[in-house]
């Protein structure tokens, strides 16, 4: 089972539970990992230290997604069976309703520090107001045709916004009008661009530090792709850059992020994988609910903060996260 079709089922379970209380009495009842620290290589524990501890954040919600950090101490968080984005105080767990929408997923900061966030729902790329109470709709279409269900989102070098856009979260009911799943670019003034369109489900993705390569993973075949990129944001020379196949029902690739010096940290297959540039699959960070998504926080931009199931959960590294948007 696919990570978008256990979203897909704990929104039908949850339609039912939430009605009486919290989400989270029903995900007592989830199957747990534990915490584990798995290192395939010494360069592992560099990134990773032998002593880190997982630590929750906050609890209580339906399905957590696209994280984005707060320098005030916050993050915002997608809850994809409650439909809405809540602001979470780091220090005490507690959680504010920012804005109820349909399906929110993958988020990200504009250059001017707004949200962006890849609504399902509305098959659109969307920009909440400077208070998070409102949003403009910044594209829903290609050619005329609606986009499927936008994924995750990503502030690129130049400053156009990258999204993936697979069929995963697509509305039930509700019809495919583009023939494929793509991976494309918004400019500055607001035109869309078709980037490519041979990943069969594209998720997550992410920059390098120094922007010549984008790394998009895939659903469907479980692995990490890596393009380069072209000073006019086009990408060439695509090929496979790590799999992360794993256990029936342990979960997929999905959201990732980036350090300083270009390793990578992307979810996986019973939490979240870490890669060297090079591609060598360096270890894993085991988190006891199947992460969705993950990005960089606190003042020194060295702890994950990632979203997985009901919880949002953070651990300490000795990597300096790599923030594109600050």
């Amino acid at each position: 089972m696919t990570v978008p079709q256990i979203k897909r089922l704990i929104v039908a379970a949850a339609s039912v539970l939430l009605g009486a209380m919290a989400w989270s009495s029903a995900g007592a009842q989830q199957a747990q990992q534990k915490f584990e620290l798995q290192a395939l290589s010494p360069g592992f524990w560099k990134l990773i230290g032998h002593d880190a501890q997982l630590t929750k954040v906050a609890s209580g919600f339906g399905f957590t997604e696209g994280p984005v950090w707060d320098k005030a101490g916050y993050l915002y968080v997608s809850d994809e069976t409650l439909n809405k984005i809540f602001k979470v105080n780091v220090r005490t767990g507690e959680k504010q309703e920012i804005i109820a929408l349909g399906d929110p997923d993958g988020n990200t900061y504009d250059k001017n520090l707004r949200i962006l966030d890849c609504a399902s729902v509305l098959r659109a790329i969307i920009r909440l107001s400077p208070d998070g109470h409102q949003y403009t709709v910044i594209a829903d279409r290609y050619q005329g045709k609606r986009f499927n269900s936008p994924n995750d989102v990503v502030l690129g070098p130049d400053g156009a916004i990258y999204f993936t856009d697979p069929t995963s979260d697509l509305p039930p009911g509700q019809k495919q009008e583009i023939p494929f799943q793509g991976i494309y670019r918004i400019s500055k003034d607001g035109q869309v661009r078709l980037l490519t369109k041979e990943l069969p489900q594209p998720n997550g993705l992410a920059f390098s530090p120094d922007g010549k390569k984008l790394y998009i993973d895939d659903d469907e075949d479980r692995n990490i792709h890596v393009y380069d990129v072209h000073p006019d944001g086009s990408l060439s020379n695509g090929r496979v850059f790590g799999s992360e196949a794993g256990p029936p029902k342990s979960g997929d690739p999905d959201g990732m992020r980036v350090d300083k010096e270009g390793n990578l940290y992307v979810v996986g297959p019973r939490g979240i994988w870490v890669w060297s540039p090079s591609g060598r699959h360096l270890g894993t960070i085991v988190v006891p609910e199947q992460p969705a998504n993950l990005t960089w926080g606190d003042a020194s931009d060295s702890t994950l903060y990632i979203t997985a199931g009901t919880s949002v959960y953070k651990i300490p590294t000795h990597a300096r996260g790599f923030i594109p948007y600050l």
